[in-house]
């Protein structure tokens, strides 16, 4: 008795909550999400574990073309990099300013820097 009870109570309670909806249109919405959802929980587990690689990959590498440049070095690559310069053409286009305030570079660099434009 209690529990013929507890599901009218449920049923008047769950059917308050959702909009009302044709079943066709319900179907047809339910079913593409449904594709995609399954595509991008295996592309968001592939590009996850990419990601990771690909960025300590990429930061390695852009690192190192940084050091191309003369008078940067390793550290004051590194500098550049966290400090948002990814890549040489955007060091070389830089303020003075912007460069000085980078601890670790200092105003001999940013003369040789300044000699490349």
């Amino acid at each position: 008795m209690i529990s013929k009870f507890l599901s009218k109570l449920k049923s008047i309670l769950f059917k308050s909550a959702e909009p009302p909806v044709t079943p066709l249109k319900k179907e047809k919405k339910a079913a593409k999400p449904a594709k995609t959802k399954t595509k991008t929980k295996t592309t968001t587990k592939t590009k996850t574990k990419t990601k990771g690689k690909t960025k300590a990959v990429n930061s390695k590498k852009n690192i190192e073309t940084l050091t191309t440049l003369p008078g940067v070095g390793a550290k004051s690559a590194k500098a550049l990099y966290e400090a948002g310069f990814k890549t040489t053409k955007a060091i070389i286009a830089a303020d003075e300013k912007d460069l000085l305030a980078i601890p670790g570079v200092g105003i001999n660099l940013v003369k040789k820097l300044k000699k490349l434009k």
